[in-house]
């Protein structure tokens, strides 16, 4: 048998991380959950009409859809084809016209410069090779032009719930580089230096209301989130119920719990029917840079 080279490695981890993301439900924690997010991006990206964009590890288009609204010209890029097609769907019902492309955030299949504005939303983050990611980015947009980034932190909820699920999970495969790196601004800067200048560099908080105790959090992301399923779908029957006693500890800390009392990094809060849902605020890092080499129009 013919040894794998390290295309072919690369290859089947693609594979492999394309699966997961198609698990579950992804669009719908993209419309339930964090659904503020891309509009965020996008505003401070500050596109325009006319721009010509790329969303890059889209997903469904969390980002990618209110960058169309504004009459961008828009390119929405995924390793998996389940996520593009629901995002395409959507489009659809909209009426909006933007396109729909499977593309490897670490070799995408444009030309130098070909427009104004990247986008990641919550996406390149996940891809596991850091710097070939940023080269790409840098790659594709045109000097002057803007790339924009949203990435859960590691000391925020969702960087937490890796770190959470992190003992539960098989290792990474070599040279693979933890996802909330990207939301740690000095490993950002590192990325694009000398390349792009940094704009804006900003911890924001996301308040997500959509839970109101742990237990309903971890089932959800039990059932719909691809990187939580595929930790559990490797677990026992004594392990999986370790994680979920985990999970529940997780949520408890940032702000899921009985009755209202606000947490150390969320607040307890009623929702508008008296339902008592508990708000937690998921902190993120979101970066504005310049590319190197000439001034946006």
């Amino acid at each position: 048998m013919s040894q794998l080279t390290a295309d072919d490695t690369d290859r089947a981890l693609k594979a492999k991380h394309a699966a997961m993301w198609a698990l579950g439900d992804y669009p719908s924690v993209a419309t339930e959950v964090i659904p503020q997010l891309g509009q965020a991006l996008v505003d401070a990206a500050g596109v325009r009409p006319g721009d010509r964009v790329l969303d890059v590890a889209a997903g469904s288009g969390n980002a990618a859809l209110p960058a169309a609204r504004t009459g961008a010209e828009v390119v929405a890029t995924d390793l998996t084809p389940e996520l593009l097609a629901a995002g395409r769907h959507q489009a659809e019902r909209e009426g909006l016209a933007l396109a729909w492309r499977q593309a490897d955030a670490e070799a995408l299949p444009f030309p130098d410069a070909s427009f104004d504005v990247a986008l990641s939303c919550v996406g390149v983050m996940f891809a596991p090779h850091h710097q070939r990611v940023a080269d790409e980015l840098v790659r594709v947009v045109r000097p002057g032009g803007t790339i924009a980034l949203a990435s859960w932190t590691p000391a925020g909820f969702i960087g937490q719930m890796f770190a959470t699920m992190k003992p539960y999970a098989p290792p990474p495969p070599p040279g693979a580089q933890p996802p909330p790196l990207w939301g740690d601004e000095d490993h950002v800067r590192e990325l694009l230096a000398g390349r792009a200048s940094t704009v804006v560099s900003e911890r924001r908080g996301l308040l997500v209301d959509r839970f109101a105790a742990p237990e309903e959090f971890r089932e959800y992301f039990k059932a719909r989130y691809g990187p939580t399923i595929a930790v559990y779908r490797a677990l026992d029957e004594e392990r999986s119920a370790q994680l979920d006693g985990a999970l529940d500890e997780l949520a408890r800390r940032f702000g899921l719990g009985d009755g209202a009392s606000p947490s150390a990094t969320g607040a307890g809060v009623t929702d508008a029917d008296g339902a008592g849902a508990h708000a937690m605020e998921w902190e993120y890092l979101l970066v504005t840079a310049t590319v190197l080499g000439g001034r946006r129009e």
